[in-house]
């Protein structure tokens, strides 16, 4: 039953996960190069396609790079971010004019939170290292970049969640839109 901004449909399980983590908590290549690694070793499992090339969805979750994100912000739309931002991965649709509402219902639930719409970045990708199988259901993906000046570190989080949620509600019939998380 749904209730509020919960649904229990839009939960997924997984059968497994493996943690690396620096002991001190320090960001670190080395750290990354090995998880990236360890990815490498989950063929097992019959996680690849026929194509040879196109998997099962397995990959990283890691903090935000937050200095690499406020460059990119400073590259793309010459802005400063203030000490409380968010970058949001998205898919959406390959059909633009579907895109185009996607993004202006995405910013419209964000704008009634409270927070300060940046800009979308497309993420640059490259296609030629995937198979058949994945280039067929290929979304855009974009990246939003959002600012909270004047906002905790918790505010953000709390209003980040609630327009993730209702911009899913509202965009439930648009089958390639998805939030990251």
């Amino acid at each position: 039953m749904t209730q509020g901004l919960y649904s229990p449909d839009e939960f997924r399980d997984n059968c497994g996960f493996g943690l690396i983590a620096h002991t001190s908590g320090e960001a670190s290549h080395r750290l990354l190069q090995t998880a990236i690694e360890s990815l490498t070793c989950m063929t097992h499992r019959g996680g690849i396609a026929a194509d040879g090339k196109t998997g099962d969805g397995c990959g990283l979750l890691m903090q935000m790079p937050v200095p690499f994100m406020r460059s990119l912000a400073q590259q793309h739309f010459a802005t400063e971010m203030s000490e409380q931002f968010a970058v949001g991965q998205i898919f959406l649709s390959t059909d633009e004019a579907m895109a185009s509402e996607e993004r202006a219902v995405m910013e419209a639930v964000l704008v009634d939170q409270g927070l300060n719409i940046v800009g979308w970045r497309e993420v640059p990708i490259d296609p030629s290292v995937l198979g058949e199988i994945a280039l067929e259901t290929l979304p855009r993906m974009e990246q939003l970049f959002v600012d909270a000046p004047g906002h905790s570190a918790d505010e953000l989080s709390t209003k980040m969640f609630v327009a993730r949620r209702k911009a899913e509600q509202g965009l439930e019939q648009h089958p390639e839109f998805y939030i990251c998380t």
